[in-house]
């Protein structure tokens, strides 16, 4: 069974051609009718399917919609054509303190998080010695966490994120804040997860990590899918024509 299906996505946004040094100035241009915008698509006629259970990277450089596709994925964005399928609940890891309130403390912030990510009270409570063990961070739990490296908050989203045994798991390169000895924890989480049926989607600048943990790879190039298939297979691929363009070759 297919737990995500992508059909024929497209993401298109409209960039302001002009820069304006002011909101003020931004509104005056509006008001006038000045304001001149291009349009910049971030993923075009992108399709992809996601078994149950399969661990699935995303993998391509810097703009090539990796993220864009997360966010479509787990319903932050719409998307300006196609259509998106997601089956059971997700657990997204798209963005470093999404959900979270730096003035707060850890202890506070995990009540909040969870609460966003449709957990009850009662159940933070209950799972809250685990979360908080797997973290690593009890002595550092009453503190608020703007003081907190970006290391330690990955630590605790991780650690609420898969405390649930969510359907579906979405990474966005959450574990590369972390020390690698926490990578290699979060790796045997997410390969816990996925003996129970979880599915993950992960993007990683690492091409070493995504062979070791996926089975199929998606790369996507300038907003569209340049290859699909084997992970071996695709991350060879990329290592010799990551830089070069389709056209080019």
């Amino acid at each position: 069974m297919n737990m995500v299906e992508v059909n024929g996505v497209s993401m298109r946004f409209n960039m302001a051609k002009e820069k304006h040094e002011s909101l003020k100035e931004y509104f005056l241009a509006a008001l006038q009718g000045r304001l001149q915008f291009e349009e910049f698509y971030a993923l075009r006629d992108v399709s992809l399917c996601v078994k149950k259970g399969e661990f699935h990277g995303l993998i391509g450089l810097n703009g090539s919609g990796k993220s864009t596709l997360l966010k479509v994925i787990s319903g932050v964005f719409k998307p300006t054509a196609g259509s998106v399928t997601v089956r059971g609940a997700i657990a997204p890891l798209i963005e470093l303190g999404a959900g979270f309130d730096m003035d707060l403390t850890a202890r506070e912030n995990i009540f909040l998080n969870g609460t966003v990510l449709g957990l009850t009270p009662q159940y933070i409570r209950e799972k809250f010695d685990e979360i908080v063990a797997f973290s690593e961070l009890r002595d550092f739990l009453d503190v608020p966490l703007k003081n907190y490296s970006s290391g330690m908050v990955a630590r605790i989203a991780f650690a609420i994120a898969t405390i649930t045994k969510p359907d579906v798991l979405i990474a966005d390169e959450i574990l590369s804040v972390g020390d690698f000895k926490f990578q290699e924890k979060c790796e045997e989480r997410m390969r816990q997860l996925m003996s129970g049926g979880t599915t993950v989607l992960l993007v990683s600048h690492s091409i070493e990590q995504v062979e070791r943990m996926c089975g199929r790879v998606t790369w996507l190039e300038k907003g569209r899918v340049r290859m699909q298939g084997n992970a071996a297979e695709v991350c060879a691929a990329y290592r010799t024509l990551g830089g070069q363009p389709a056209a080019a070759q």
